[in-house]
């Protein structure tokens, strides 16, 4: 029961990028400071619940030293991963140079699904650690798929003009994680145990992380506005912090 659980939660986490596909298209006019500000948002949901619930948890189960080894060894998986295959969001795709978008939009489309592989086993093992822990974590991957939804329909709507294919390949992007989900769930879940949990718990800290400070947080400060953008962060933070005490 609670293996299908984790799996359904992975999935809304992962298709909330066809929400921000969605989103797009209602907006008139796309600008990057809507970016700019849900990324700002979406880093804080992820750096609170990193600290305040992922590796505290952890170092409960399994104790400092080794909560602090699989954290830093979380960053310098996603790290190798956005090496080899990195995505960008740069704010040419939303101007003018319409005869290049289509490349760029498909090779932003490739590097999110492949990011989000991890993310559906982050979400999966979460949910089976503790559900409360999985929900707050698929709450916090959700958000953060939302701006990356925005991010692959706009590209593939001003490239191709086509509403079908802009929230397609929004939806694509997505559904890499319950596949990752599904892979971790007949590869892995044998092998569970409390310590091995405990070492999940942590690199998943580690990885979300990486992201807020690798790919979330450049973009608060190309903002114009910067202190608009943080005020977005913040936020963030606030409405984790709110859900955790309302789940509690």
């Amino acid at each position: 029961m609670i293996y299908g659980f984790s799996l359904l939660l992975a999935f809304l986490a992962g298709i909330s990028t066809l929400i921000g596909g969605l989103l797009a298209l209602l907006l008139k006019k796309t600008k990057f400071c809507y970016l700019c500000i849900t990324f700002g948002f979406s880093a804080g949901v992820m750096i609170f619940i990193s600290f305040a619930e992922l590796l505290s948890q952890s170092i409960k189960i399994i104790g400092f030293l080794y909560s602090i080894i699989a954290f830093f060894s979380g960053i310098l998986i996603i790290y190798l991963i956005d090496v080899l295959i990195p995505h960008i969001y740069e704010e040419e795709t939303y101007e003018k140079k319409k005869g290049k978008l289509e490349k760029v939009a498909i090779l932003l489309f490739l590097g999110i699904f492949i990011h989000n592989f991890p993310e559906g086993i982050v979400v999966f093992f979460s949910s089976v650690t503790n559900l409360k822990l999985g929900l707050l974590v698929a709450l916090a991957i959700a958000m953060h798929n939302i701006p990356e939804g925005i991010a692959v329909s706009m590209p593939i709507l001003y490239a191709t003009k086509s509403r079908k294919k802009a929230i397609w390949y929004s939806f694509l992007s997505g559904i890499a994680e319950p596949i990752g989900a599904i892979l971790s769930f007949f590869i892995l879940y044998k092998f569970l145990n409390d310590f091995i949990l405990g070492l999940i718990l942590s690199a998943t800290a580690g990885v979300m992380i990486f992201i807020s400070f690798d790919e979330l947080l450049p973009y608060v400060y190309k903002h114009k506005n910067q202190h608009f953008s943080i005020l977005g962060l913040f936020l963030g933070m606030f409405v984790i912090s709110l859900s955790i005490y309302l789940l509690s």
